[in-house]
């Protein structure tokens, strides 16, 4: 058995596969948490929520699905398998929140552009995970 110097290229890989590993479960948990307070505030009727969906004009039962995705894809962060797939949904979810507040709300778009980056990094980040769970649903 051999062992690789300190400064190998292999532990260095490894190393640095590690961190960002550690930075992306860290992400995670820091997106996972604003999402879940974005939903407390969807299912509590708060501001901006209610002017936001009241600008949408498709009623509570909008607020109320979009807070129950925002929950069910924070809590698949969580999920090794779940968390890539995860945070490509919640990219096109701040794609549809950063129009929204673009074009029909009014409001500013840099939360919602800032936690679409943040969740295009985990997605990109978790790809292995995405194309994992691609292939077994689709049998390739």
């Amino acid at each position: 058995m051999t062992r690789t110097a300190p400064h190998s290229p292999d532990r260095t890989a490894t190393t640095g596969g590690r961190v960002l590993n550690v930075a992306l479960w860290v992400l995670q948990v820091a997106v996972a948490g604003f999402f879940l307070m974005s939903a407390m505030g969807k299912f509590t009727n708060a501001e901006p929520a209610a002017s936001t969906f009241e600008a949408i004009g498709l009623g509570d039962w909008f607020r109320h699905l979009v807070a129950v995705l925002e929950v069910a894809g924070a809590a698949a962060l969580f999920v090794p398998r779940l968390a890539g797939t995860a945070a490509l949904a919640f990219v096109g979810l701040m794609c549809g929140a950063t129009l929204t507040e673009a074009f029909v709300s009014g409001g500013g778009v840099f939360l919602p552009l800032l936690l679409l980056v943040l969740s295009a990094v985990i997605a990109w980040g978790r790809r292995a995970s995405i194309a994992a769970l691609w292939a077994r649903l689709t049998g390739r």
